[in-house]
């Protein structure tokens, strides 16, 4: 029946609007006490008795709602406090129904008992003014309002009707639309305030989203009127200025905002400079703040029709994360210096700038190297490794001159660039402090090292110099040192660019020649000495260039391995060989090298096994030979290739044994069927007793071990004589028996061997 005002408006509009009936004590006195004067006046004249009880209740009922008002005082209400609100809702409900009765049955006794003009008059006219009082200072309780307007309402209308004139009856008439229009007018005036409650709540609700999502965006934001006063601005907008209240700004000119900005240095006057462009020019741009505390912001500046709006936004972190980025793409991790990439770009720069200078000096390019760094990794571990770069790349700049740029190239070699004013001489001896320096022990945690360096060194007055080409000489320099003994300096010179031209024309002719198969083998034969027989050939590659004529394999075989070709290579002696053996009478067997590198790369086993089945060759007259330094570099992938090759028949030689770290180990841990002994081992047997004694129990250990033994490099008769008298070496190889040879001859040799029925003769063999 009643709108509930409870639940039609806000707790704290509810709470307001009940506040508010208890808000003007006095009024309601006034009100109160005047209505008792009044009727205390119409008593008097009309001599009436009930009209004098009715002033009587009005100060009665007056003085209670003054005293219920006065504990509203003191009552605690909050804002929200909707259960507390109701109750004195109840209250004060229940006080304005009583006044209002007052008022009716003053009404009542006045037309109906009294029948005075004048009592009626003042009853009336008393009456309706409160009524029109109530409806408009209790329109938002709907429940009090009604109640009022019934209470007096009725009585006042039964009054009318009561006296019994037709005029009175008709004035009732009129008067009841009026007494209903009362309440259409309080809902009104109620659907009014309600529709600006609503849309208040809901602007304070939008004004709360707005002002939480500035407060919460991670983005700073700054909306400017025509007039480049601030609109808007939230917190983190303001603090790229260094302010930390932004409410203190708003509605301040930007021009302002600036000064201060700059007056506290809290940005460049560039980036004011061209925000302030933008603006006044309307157009969009971003801008690049670099603020106080090392604080980044980018600013992105749009306009449109008379609003401008700036947003900011914090790129301290991925400023840094791209200066961390960049740090991490130019210097190396380990040791703070520039990498190979921002050392090359660092040195062009220098480069670039001589062409400028009057006197550009000499320039001066310096590799080095730490000798046997893979040994100090593999015995005292990887951590001392790199504690030992972070240290020499600490000290290197120290030890050359000021202006030397420094870098690190990767694993273990450095490189250094530098100007010098003192020609190559002044350059070899900084090179030679260099070194002196660098050799100075190293102390490391819980160790001390001492360590010796290869570097390789160019220079060059000519102002055209390009970069890659002295890091070629440099490096040119640098094997160059290496190859000759380590611990050096060794200055590029003319020849070791022949060289270089030299060694990469064999690399791309090389690679053709494998590919074209224009290679061929040269076999040596391997020699029973007691019965003068030949058992077998090793299969050795052999080139003939073009251009060059015969290269040696010293030569083209590590450049097989460095540039990998070496398994191309491998599986071409393997398939030629066993093709060729395939063709020798008998039992005689062919030997081939597998490299290091051809366990690392390819599957061993599968190309052995290829080459059998293409070739027909029995598995036992196909021998395997490795060296220790490949046995020791791949020991995991050569110990599972070699049983597989072994079980199936195929012989496996450790070859050039006593050359490398001659471990006994390698020995018995692998599937060795014969020990080469390498010819190092003849040194001196003819004439010292203990070169002879080693070479004899070296022997013996093959025999120990079940293992056919094969003495190389013998050539002399002397040697021999001495190999068959005192060792019981199985095999021989060497000069004496005769050099590598081609496939025609030892076939020929071979089929003299067999068609004779007897051993061919020493100087035959040696001879063909």
């Amino acid at each position: 029946m009643f709108q509930a005002a409870h639940k039609l408006l806000p707790p704290v509009d509810y709470v307001s609007m009940i506040r508010s009936l208890y808000a003007d004590r006095l009024s309601m006195l006034l009100g109160a006490y005047g209505s008792a004067l009044a009727a205390s006046v119409a008593a008097l004249e009309a001599q009436s008795p009930e009209l004098g009880c009715i002033a009587f209740l009005f100060i009665v009922v007056g003085f209670l709602r003054h005293l219920d008002m006065k504990a509203f005082e003191h009552a605690t209400l909050g804002d929200e406090d909707v259960e507390t609100a109701l109750y004195w809702e109840g209250r004060a409900t229940l006080g304005a129904a009583a006044i209002a009765l007052i008022y009716g049955v003053w009404c009542l006794i006045s037309f109906w008992v009294v029948d005075d003009a004048f009592a009626e008059l003042t009853a009336a006219s008393v009456s309706v003014s409160v009524l029109v009082g109530v409806s408009q200072r209790n329109f938002a309780i709907d429940k009090l309002m009604t109640i009022q307007v019934l209470l007096i309402a009725v009585p006042l209308c039964l009054g009318l009707l009561l006296v019994g004139n037709i005029y009175y009856a008709l004035l009732t008439l009129l008067l009841l639309p009026f007494f209903l229009s009362l309440r259409k007018i309080a809902g009104n005036a109620r659907n009014v305030l309600l529709r600006a409650v609503h849309g208040r709540t809901k602007a304070s609700a939008l004004a709360g989203q707005l002002d939480a999502a500035l407060d919460t965006m991670a983005h700073g934001l700054l909306m400017l009127d025509r007039n480049h006063l601030i609109e808007v601005a939230n917190d983190s907008a303001l603090l790229a200025f260094g302010i930390d209240n932004p409410t203190d700004w708003i509605g301040r000119p930007l021009y302002e905002l600036f000064e201060h900005a700059l007056t506290t240095g809290a940005i460049p006057q560039a980036a004011a400079r061209r925000m302030d462009m933008l603006i006044e020019t309307r157009s969009s741009g971003k801008v690049l703040i670099s603020s106080v505390g090392g604080r980044y912001f980018e600013a992105s500046i749009s306009s449109r029709d008379t609003k401008s709006v700036l947003l900011f936004e914090d790129i301290s972190d991925r400023i840094a994360a791209e200066e961390r980025i960049s740090y991490m793409a130019r210097y190396d991790a380990l040791t703070g210096l520039p990498n190979r990439a921002y050392f090359a770009e660092l040195v062009e720069k220098a480069l670039e700038a001589r062409l400028d200078t009057v006197e550009a000096g000499h320039v001066a390019l310096l590799i080095l190297d730490i000798d046997d760094f893979k040994h100090i990794n593999d015995t005292l571990g990887h951590l001392a490794g790199d504690q030992l770069l972070h240290e020499l790349g600490r000290r290197l700049p120290g030890a050359l001159p000021e202006n030397a740029i420094v870098g690190r190239l990767g694993g273990d070699e450095f490189i250094a660039f530098y100007i010098s004013p003192a020609g190559p001489e002044g350059i070899e001896a900084d090179a030679e402090r260099l070194l002196k320096g660098l050799h100075q022990a190293y102390q490391l945690p819980n160790r001390r090292l001492d360590i010796d360096v290869s570097a390789g060194l160019v220079s060059s007055p000519d102002r055209n110099n390009n970069f890659e080409q002295l890091m070629i000489k440099a490096d040119l320099a640098l094997n160059a040192a290496k190859s000759g003994g380590k611990n050096r300096i060794i200055p590029f010179h003319a020849r070791m660019d022949t060289e270089y031209q030299f060694r990469q024309q064999l690399k791309t002719d090389l690679k053709t020649a494998i590919a074209e198969g224009k290679l061929h083998l040269a076999y040596q034969p391997v020699v029973d000495p007691r019965e003068n027989r030949i058992v077998g050939c090793e299969a050795l590659a052999r080139w003939d260039h073009e251009t060059f004529g015969a290269i040696s394999p010293a030569t083209f075989i590590p450049i097989a391995e460095e540039t990998g070709m070496i398994t191309d290579l491998t599986r071409f002696v393997l398939g030629k060989a066993t093709r060729d053996c395939h063709t020798w009478p008998g039992t005689t067997h062919v030997a081939v090298n597998i490299s290091a590198r051809d366990f690392r790369s390819t599957d061993v086993e599968e190309m052995v096994n290829q080459a059998l089945e293409e070739s027909g060759l029995p598995a036992a007259r196909l021998e395997i030979e490795v060296t220790e330094t490949t046995v020791i570099e791949e020991r995991d992938a050569a110990a599972a290739a070699l049983l597989k090759l072994c079980n199936r028949g195929v012989g496996v030689a450790l070859d050039d044994f006593g050359t490398g770290y001659s471990s006994l180990s390698y020995l018995s841990a692998l599937p060795f069927t014969k020990l080469k002994i390498d010819r190092s081992f003849l040194t001196g047997i003819e004439t010292d007793e203990h070169a002879l004694k080693l070479l004899t129990n070296v022997v013996q250990i093959g025999k120990d071990l079940d293992l056919v033994t094969t003495i190389e490099g013998v050539e002399t008769e002397v040697q021999l004589n001495f190999v068959i008298n005192h060792t019981r070496a199985d095999l021989i190889q060497g000069f004496l028996y005769g050099a590598p040879m081609s496939f025609d001859a030892i076939s020929r040799l071979l089929e003299q061997q067999v068609y004779r029925q007897n051993t061919v003769p020493l100087r035959l063999v040696s001879s063909t």
